[in-house]
């Protein structure tokens, strides 16, 4: 995938179509984004009005043309079409064929399993399509559910950045992991 900005890459899972957003999402966008509690590890305030997540959703839609695009994906359950969270691959370094990994569910999503299928998908998808290499993941010390998340893939915990973000009102730490190629590989295999 050389170009992510022709064309948007739609993922399908058994459960759930992972499509681009778009200006229509903006209702449930904003009540996942500002449900303080569910956003609290997001990384950022929560949205104010519908009019702030129309423009987390054209943002999305400008990363995928910056020179280190990044392609954000809705995830809609297939068997009601409701949009529950997105994910994302972003800060995509071409040449170290690296990137990050983002990502966030409706309250009524948890424990469900959703991200943890969504995840595969997109990180197949990066591996595959991207050429990655490497997918960083960035997870607040206490987001435990996020935590066992991601070490259930596969990630490997490298480190503690130290007040590396900055939300609700205060300097926050960050847990560091990757993802390699060469494991990725394992755990689709022992899927």
């Amino acid at each position: 995938m050389s170009d992510p900005s022709s064309h948007f890459p739609v993922l399908e899972t058994q459960r759930l179509l992972l499509r681009e957003t778009s200006l229509a999402d903006a209702p449930v966008l904003f009540a996942i984004h500002s449900d303080a509690d569910a956003m609290r590890w997001f990384g950022t305030e929560p949205l104010p009005d519908e009019q702030a997540a129309q423009k987390v959703i054209e943002g999305w839609a400008t990363a995928r043309t910056l020179a280190n695009p990044g392609i954000r994906w809705g995830i809609e359950r297939r068997d009601d079409g409701r949009l529950i969270g997105t994910c994302g691959l972003f800060r995509w370094n071409r040449q170290w064929r690296a990137c990050m990994v983002g990502y966030e569910l409706a309250r009524e999503a948890w424990g469900q399993g959703y991200m943890r299928e969504t995840l595969l998908a997109v990180l197949g998808f990066g591996f595959a399509q991207m050429q990655l290499n490497r997918v960083e993941a960035q997870v607040h010390p206490d987001n435990i559910a996020s935590l066992k998340l991601v070490e259930r893939l596969g990630f490997v915990r490298e480190g503690l950045l130290r007040e590396a973000g900055w939300w609700g009102g205060q300097a926050q730490d960050l847990v560091q992991f990757s993802l390699l190629r060469r494991e990725q590989r394992v755990v689709v295999l022992a899927e």
